[in-house]
């Protein structure tokens, strides 16, 4: 499925009750009744009654089989008030007091992973912080696209952005978009849909060819830095077990050098930085 036929499910006519939207996620997570029924322990009578509306769910019915559906958390507010009840998860800002301790989690992680490049972003991949090993790389990108918050995506693609400095462009470009694409199939989000259509968009040439294992354990991401190329492998952190809706939708993505010359040059700018 593709993400033009996740947009049309994602905008339909707004569901009128809690079981239109179970009904929607269970066929998003191409389950049966029968499936979902087993997988929640009631019965399949009760989950149709309740997907036709003529029987209402309670509170921890919704909750259940949202955690079932594995429907985020955001989302999961959606199901609540739309069955007639309060939403049970949070959404504060990452300045809250609430949050000092995924905070400073975060600060740590980008700080202990110089002298290489790391960052944090939303779920709509606006980047929220970084360490100071991502500016150097960025240096010459016009300052219109570097406006806080911009979008990591968009800089990628985007002509005056990385594209062109990218080596492996159409391999790294693939990649991205098809990272992209599962976030829109989990989640039906209008606005990562939205960017999926915006990226495709972008003038990157067709990868020619299925990638080759060849010597690489990952996709590396080759990045033309001063006359010189620039590997990376890059890895995505979430956190484990969030109950805030801010917490579940941040990731960071951290980049290890994939060859002594990127480590070398990393090691030397974090050094020309003290």
């Amino acid at each position: 499925m593709n993400a033009h036929a996740s947009m049309a499910r994602a905008e339909p006519a707004k569901p009128i009750h809690i079981g239109e939207h179970l009904r929607e996620w269970r066929q998003r997570r191409h389950l049966s009744q029968l499936d979902l029924a087993v997988d929640a322990e009631i019965s399949a009578r009760h989950l149709s009654f309740v997907e036709t509306g003529r029987s209402a769910p309670s509170r921890d019915m919704v909750l259940k089989l949202a955690e079932r559906l594995d429907v985020p958390l955001r989302e999961r507010n959606v199901l609540l008030v739309a069955a007639g009840f309060a939403p049970a998860f949070p959404q504060r800002s990452l300045d809250d007091p609430a949050l000092k301790s995924a905070r400073e989690a975060i600060n740590l992680v980008l700080r202990a992973h110089e002298p290489n490049p790391a960052l944090a972003y939303d779920r709509h991949w606006n980047l929220v912080s970084a360490n100071r090993m991502v500016a150097p790389l960025l240096e010459g990108v016009p300052q219109r696209l570097l406006g806080q918050p911009f979008n990591i995506l968009k800089l990628a693609f985007h002509p005056e952005g990385l594209a062109p400095r990218t080596v492996n462009l159409p391999e790294w470009a693939a990649h991205l978009l098809e990272r992209l694409h599962r976030q829109c199939e989990a989640t039906a989000d209008p606005e990562l849909i939205k960017l999926y259509q915006d990226l495709k968009s972008y003038p990157i040439p067709a990868r020619a060819a299925p990638i080759a294992p060849d010597n690489n354990v990952a996709i590396p991401f080759k990045l033309r830095h001063n006359g010189e190329v620039l590997s990376f492998i890059s890895t995505t952190m979430v956190f484990g077990t969030p109950v805030d809706i801010t917490l579940q939708e941040l990731a960071l993505e951290t980049f290890f050098p994939a060859d002594e010359l990127t480590a070398e040059r990393m090691r030397q700018m974090a050094a020309s930085m003290k």
